[in-house]
């Protein structure tokens, strides 16, 4: 190929946004002239190649949009520490139906049992399905809802949050809220009734629930929206962590 076609084309590909194109097509070529292959198959080849690696960036693109404090799998945890939760619904669950369903998840258990680590695993599960996922803590997030309420842009976030095919809640329970970060809270899981999944984990269960949301109405308005359409992971047991800890000590020790 001469050089003038070559930079017209490198410039073609650069506006098409096709740079797996760009970066492959050279290569593909000897490689399927070496294999006797017709133009058609050629073009076929370097389409698939530039879908799959299209794929892949709009997977990176979902993953860092969650904000997942950390990368982990389901693959990664180990079901046999906590023999309450129910593995196979913990599987079905990766496969994302309840989402598109509309479905709410919430985990309960005392700390360190795994909770978050099943919430990451099954918020990337999402994001490999194409979802939308954002991950935040619950502290977090009624401070983010109270500053936008302050900086009148409380609408604006609402819509962002309401959005999202999967809201992740982590660590509800873990401290109080005051009155107006419980009712900005309600609000939110309200909006996102029947629109969109939301999982919490929490380290209470639902009859201590009142003890964070100050009064047993509000407590009672939340749940009744939770739990209408609702699969519960019960993660009752000792500490995931500290049983983690303990193995990788025993393994050093070896």
């Amino acid at each position: 190929m001469t050089k003038a076609p070559k930079i017209l084309l490198t410039h073609h590909l650069k506006t098409l946004k096709l740079p797996t194109f760009l970066r492959e097509y050279e290569k593909l070529a000897r490689q399927c002239a070496a294999e006797g292959l017709d133009h058609v198959r050629f073009l076929a080849r370097l389409v698939e190649l530039e879908l799959i690696d299209r794929e892949r960036r709009m997977v990176e693109r979902r993953i860092k949009g969650a904000k997942f404090p950390t990368a982990k799998s389901l693959d990664s945890f180990d079901f046999k520490a906590i023999p309450k939760l129910n593995k196979m619904q913990v599987l079905e669950l990766a496969r994302c139906e309840w989402i598109e369903r509309r479905e709410n998840v919430i985990a309960l258990g005392p700390s360190g049992t795994g909770k978050t680590h099943v919430a990451l695993g099954l918020g990337l599960a999402a994001c490999q399905k194409g979802l939308s996922v954002s991950f935040i803590t619950a502290a977090a997030l009624v401070n983010e809802l109270m500053e936008a309420r302050d900086e009148r842009r409380l609408l604006r976030l609402q819509k962002q949050l309401a959005a999202v095919k999967l809201l992740i809640i982590d660590e509800l329970g873990f401290v109080p809220l005051s009155k107006t970060g419980a009712e900005l809270l309600f609000e939110l899981i309200s909006q996102r009734y029947e629109r969109g999944s939301t999982m919490i984990t929490s380290n209470l269960p639902f009859d201590e629930w009142t003890e964070t949301f100050g009064t047993e109405r509000l407590t009672g308005a939340l749940l009744d929206r939770l739990t209408h359409h609702v699969n519960i992971l019960e993660m009752n047991g000792d500490s995931y962590r500290l049983g983690q800890s303990r193995a990788r000590k025993a393994a050093a020790a070896t």
